[in-house]
């Protein structure tokens, strides 16, 4: 990926459009398709991509399925965001899309719920595709809502570490940290203070330092969200509580928050060339794949290194799993050409020479279990690792809801007071911060 504010702040902070989006939609995932999808018609799609390559890969990967289906004329839209998109949705009407890509897995519960999108699983029948066999559980998970698949998988983002491989052979480190507790001590040697600052910082621990979220932690731990019966599991799992612990110890181990604060205030763009990282200001950061092209875009002066992110001591049988997210990709519900846009949403999603093309061209991870294993991805050799995070059986994500994601928000609010010192009682937090997240979603059902 690219300019990729879609997957941290932009990604969460879509849970407000959303939320607005729940009241105000009147599409019907049960909405009947009647069109002939052999007829000549013209298919309206709206993605976020922006930056040139990017739009380029997907403009290449529409004029192949047009090359395929010469009935269908596909118009493409690029830079949208869910706001537009909602926006659009509500409407209705000539000028809303037939087929959306969006970058916020966040959304989905929502755009399922409130019938936003059309339930695919009636066509994925007819075309006896079975979503099990074609994608792995996690992506499965973020992509439908209590039974409704409602968007399939368009690509997917694995994450993992990044590390300076000349900063740890200066220090004398060989290799990088499986445990959190190898972590500690790689992060400290690689710390070089400087007065009340710091000429090099071995890790960015701070829940402000990009991609440094609950969300992308927590799943070294292996969390579960919510319990059977859809309560907020936040306060019972002990992931959540070992997770939001031990991050505080490494703030407090590498200096504390204020002082990692005011460093982390001397940052580039998380998107520019500046960013810490590219610039040498840490040596390790927690990232997506798409961080690799970018680092090297930017021209840095070191070499680099990839590995998944370190998993507890107890769990190191478990080492190589990590965080998976993605792109999805749908029918909006009132469109009247859903046959023909299940044409293209099928082909952009589960045609595994679409999908090896379009992971090439956008330098995202494929999204299906045989493009994973393709011998025609184009990637640097750095890229393998979080081929296989996106493989790895313990790999996991965190689950679609009506709230829009409103409970990533609430979580790590808690994680925002306790790293700052603000929240002593963390069990107390997480209590809380657990009632809040069913009475959100109550209120939603």
């Amino acid at each position: 990926m690219s300019i990729r504010t879609r997957k941290s702040a932009a990604a969460l902070a879509a849970t407000a459009a959303v939320s607005l989006f729940a009241s105000a939609c009147t599409g019907s995932s049960e909405s009947a398709a009647t069109d002939d999808p052999k007829a000549k018609t013209t298919l309206t799609l709206w993605h976020g991509w922006s930056a040139p390559s990017e739009v380029k890969a997907m403009k290449d990967n529409v004029d192949r399925f047009m090359a395929r289906h010469q009935n269908i004329k596909v118009e493409i839209v690029g830079n949208m965001t869910d706001d537009k998109i909602n926006q659009a949705l509500r409407a209705g009407g000539s000028k809303a899309p037939d087929v959306v890509s969006s970058f916020s897995t966040t959304s989905v519960g929502k755009f399922c719920a409130t019938g936003a999108f059309t339930d695919l699983n009636p066509f994925l029948k007819k075309s006896d595709l079975d979503p099990k066999a074609i994608f792995h559980k996690p992506l499965l998970d973020y992509t439908q809502f209590e039974g409704n698949q409602c968007a399939l998988p368009l690509l997917s983002d694995a994450y993992g570490l990044y590390y300076n491989k000349d900063a740890f052979k200066k220090a004398g480190i060989d290799a990088p940290p499986k445990t959190w507790s190898e972590f500690d001590k790689v992060a400290e040697k690689l710390t070089k203070t400087k007065g009340d600052s710091y000429e090099q910082l071995g890790f960015m621990p701070n829940y402000h330092g990009y991609e440094t979220t609950i969300s992308h932690y927590v799943p070294q731990w292996s969390p579960t969200y919510f319990d059977a019966e859809g309560k907020s599991n936040v306060a019972k799992d002990p992931a959540f509580r070992d997770m939001i612990t031990y991050q505080k110890k490494l703030v407090d181990k590498l200096g504390g928050f204020a002082k990692l604060k005011k460093y982390r205030n001397t940052f580039g763009d998380e998107w520019g060339a500046k960013h810490p990282f590219h610039t040498g200001q840490v040596a390790m950061q927690l990232d997506g794949e798409w961080r690799l092209g970018m680092a090297k875009d930017s021209g840095v002066k070191f070499e680099i290194g990839t590995a998944p992110l370190p998993v507890p001591d107890d769990q190191v049988a478990d080492y190589g799993k990590g965080y998976l997210s993605g792109t999805i990709m749908g029918i909006a519900s009132t469109s009247k050409k859903q046959n023909a846009a299940w044409e293209l949403v099928k082909y952009m999603t589960t045609d595994t020479d679409a999908v090896v093309a379009f992971s090439n061209g956008i330098r995202n991870v494929p999204s299906t279990i045989e493009a994973l294993k393709s011998p025609d991805l184009k990637h640097a050799p750095e890229f393998k690792t979080f081929i296989d995070i996106a493989q790895h059986p313990k790999s996991n994500t965190s689950p679609a809801n009506v709230d829009g994601g409103a409970y990533h928000l609430t979580l790590q609010d808690v994680g925002l007071r306790y790293e700052s010192g603000q929240l002593k009682d963390l069990q107390a937090g997480l209590d809380k911060a657990a009632r809040q997240i069913d009475t959100d979603i109550a209120k939603l059902k």
